[in-house]
């Protein structure tokens, strides 16, 4: 599912392109060049750059599922596709097991257990922000 999902948000080119985290051909490298070329073209020009740093604490922990299924919607995900989200989002359990002891099974209504589910939960955090480009990488923002 993550194989197609990824093919549909390439296809109809769904993710924020400053996004850099948890997608093919992106990289901390591509994100660093990025910033440092926004800090140079600002130094040109005479300007000052200030830069504002930003790391959400558990934010993939806290993904609200409602909000997640709401986006998913918004961005094409429907059908069958958004059913087997939505089932695969509901009434999940989790539990730890380590050698020879295991965890109670607890119900699980937040969070995500994959990257790509977390992009598609912030992409739209740039539009808080209307005339900066803010950098992402997964739950860590750059805003400079």
């Amino acid at each position: 599912m993550c194989k197609r999902l990824c093919s549909f948000l390439q296809l109809h080119n769904v993710l924020y392109s400053y996004q850099f985290g948890f997608r093919k051909y992106h990289c901390t490298t591509f994100a660093l060049i990025e910033v440092i070329n926004g800090i140079y073209q600002h130094l040109d020009n005479d300007e000052y750059t200030i830069g504002i740093y930003l790391d959400l604490q558990k934010a993939i922990d806290t993904v609200n599922h409602d909000g997640l299924l709401y986006k998913l919607h918004n961005y094409g995900i429907r059908g069958i596709v958004y059913q087997w989200f939505k089932n695969y989002l509901s009434d999940r359990k989790q539990f730890i097991s380590l050698p020879g002891v295991s965890s109670e099974i607890r119900s699980v209504s937040m969070g995500v257990p994959q990257g790509l589910l977390f992009l598609l939960y912030v992409n739209d955090i740039h539009q808080a922000v209307l005339d900066a480009k803010v950098k992402l990488f997964a739950d860590d923002t750059n805003l400079f």
